[in-house]
């Protein structure tokens, strides 16, 4: 059963032919575009032993490229280019990315159990608790490394960043390390002794080894905020996991120094 209905589907698909015609995107593009659908037919078969696993290796290592931006044929918008929202805050520059985004979608309709089932009063609960707990850790840590100050503003260009980082960053980041990661390796582990805490660990750490070449403070902490996160997918479901980490980003982002102070 796909997780996303058509319509959204249809949406998608019409967003990447207008990006197409106005040449946002090559064919080198389409062809990513059509190895993540063989990837996906890989999966999702049953006829030969190896093709689920051939298929995921196949979307691992798209993913990686998509991920950095290694993919040709993707011309992302530069969309705020090099804006201090603050006068002690590094330049901020945001791209509107079109091949992070396929990642998520990928997830959302080859693999729908990671969005994990929970009754909504659950996913409220459980989202309430792991977004105090995580901002509590994070940005109180963050500022005793002296990395962001009390800083609260709303630059004119805080709609755009607010969609852009729900929909084409904390989405997908929640979908691939939490969804894809922390659930698969859970249902891997599922007999070995505190399996889910061993998966939580390994998501958590990869999450954040991701943010390596912003330097240690920021894998410490994006680390500290992926147990948070995975703490919230473990007993919420995906969608918890995406409010966790939207809402600590936004309150990051109004309330703090953004990205970080300059050194």
């Amino acid at each position: 059963m796909l997780v996303l209905p058509w319509p959204y589907l249809t949406l998608l698909s019409a967003g990447y032919v207008l990006a197409l015609t106005y040449g946002y995107l090559t064919a080198q593009a389409i062809i990513a575009i059509i190895l993540l659908g063989l990837a996906g037919y890989a999966v999702r078969q049953h006829r030969f032993r190896y093709g689920p696993y051939l298929g995921h290796a196949l979307f691992i290592l798209l993913a990686l490229a998509l991920t950095l931006h290694w993919w040709p044929g993707f011309h992302n918008a530069r969309m705020i280019d090099q804006q201090r929202f603050t006068e002690n805050a590094v330049p901020f520059s945001m791209n509107l990315n079109l091949d992070k985004p396929l990642i998520g979608f990928w997830l959302l309709l080859v693999c729908p159990w990671i969005i994990g089932r929970h009754s909504l009063l659950q996913a409220l609960k459980v989202g309430a608790l792991t977004l105090s707990l995580t901002v509590l850790v994070t940005l109180v840590s963050a500022w005793l490394l002296g990395i962001v100050e009390w800083a609260p503003k709303w630059p004119p260009q805080a709609w755009l960043w607010i969609n852009n980082n729900l929909l084409l960053v904390t989405l997908v980041e929640e979908a691939l390390f939490r969804g894809y990661l922390q659930g698969g390796l859970s249902r891997l582990f599922q007999h070995l002794p505190y399996g889910d805490h061993l998966t939580l660990m390994i998501a958590s750490l990869l999450f954040g080894l991701a943010h390596w070449g912003a330097g240690w403070e920021w894998v410490m902490l994006a680390t500290l905020a992926g147990a948070g996160y995975g703490l919230a997918y473990r007993f919420g479901g995906l969608a918890t996991a995406i409010a966790t980490h939207f809402g600590l980003n936004l309150l990051h982002f109004g309330l703090f120094s953004y990205p970080m102070l300059a050194s």
